[in-house]
């Protein structure tokens, strides 16, 4: 089983999107993003550059429907 990366909000944001979610707004440090085929919205806390805590990260990749391994596959990292 692949480990959880350590990432930040901006990352897992860029991450998401890739996998086909599009940014529907912001609200403050919170970024809202939609699938547009499922309907499905995920928040993510951008916090500036601070690593994400990992059961914040658990379940944003679980809401997503992503394994840890996809998900290291949309950062780029192996």
């Amino acid at each position: 089983m692949p480990r959880l990366p350590v990432v930040s909000g901006g990352e897992v944001v860029k991450a998401l999107r890739r996998a086909g979610y599009e940014v529907l707004r912001q609200r403050g440090s919170h970024v809202i993003l939609i699938n547009r085929q499922t309907k499905q919205t995920i928040p993510v806390p951008v916090h500036g550059s601070k690593d994400m805590p990992t059961g914040t990260l658990r379940g944003i990749i679980a809401d997503a429907g992503l394994s840890v391994a996809e998900f290291r596959r949309l950062l780029g990292k192996r």
